[in-house]
């Protein structure tokens, strides 16, 4: 079963159009300034492409739309930085992995030092600390029921690949038990 209905082509970008397209994305997601630019860029290419207007006039729109949310506190780097760092921690990925995702997003290096400043400030060993979050939530490592030796190299594996170092990898699959790993957690 194919779509028959003709797709309507993009209406001509606006200031209206843009701000309601960046409040309803700012509604559901959290973002950075630069990544919010480049969503909304996506769409002035595709209405200047479809109508034959100049992409510049919406770039102008939307760096005039950013600065006033930027004032307004609509968007912070900052912040944005902070909380993502704390969940992608919390998931199990790695400093190193934590600022590619935030460098993917727009967000400038010293908002990044500073969120991963604060997260080790709280969390004492983050990145020790982040790999138990892995392997905990993937049943690695001694989480890992049965075969645990023959497993070993593939835990390890997926572990590196998430960017963590190795003597963090083998501190946490080489653990006898998740009471071991706690407390080395709690030692460390």
């Amino acid at each position: 079963m194919s779509d028959t209905r003709k797709k309507r082509p993009p209406r001509p970008v606006t200031a209206q159009s843009l701000e309601a397209a960046a409040l309803a994305y700012l509604h559901r997601f959290s973002t950075s300034a630069a990544n919010l630019r480049n969503v909304l860029m996506r769409r002035v290419y595709r209405a200047a492409q479809a109508n034959g207007d100049d992409p510049s006039d919406g770039a102008t729109l939307i760096d005039a739309l950013i600065e006033r949310y930027l004032r307004a506190g609509l968007l912070n780097d900052t912040e944005y930085a902070a909380a993502r760092t704390t969940t992608l921690h919390r998931n199990g990925t790695s400093n190193r992995g934590i600022r590619m995702r935030l460098s993917a997003k727009g967000v400038h290096s010293d908002d990044i030092d500073q969120a991963l400043e604060s997260l080790a400030e709280e969390t004492g060993n983050s990145e020790l600390r982040g790999a138990y979050n892995y392997a905990r939530r993937r049943r690695l490592g001694p989480w890992r029921k049965a075969d645990r030796d023959t497993y070993r190299d593939r835990d390890i594996a997926s572990l590196g690949r998430q960017g963590f170092v190795y003597q963090i990898v083998r501190r946490v699959i080489d653990a006898p038990d998740v009471a071991a790993l706690e407390e080395d957690l709690e030692s460390d």
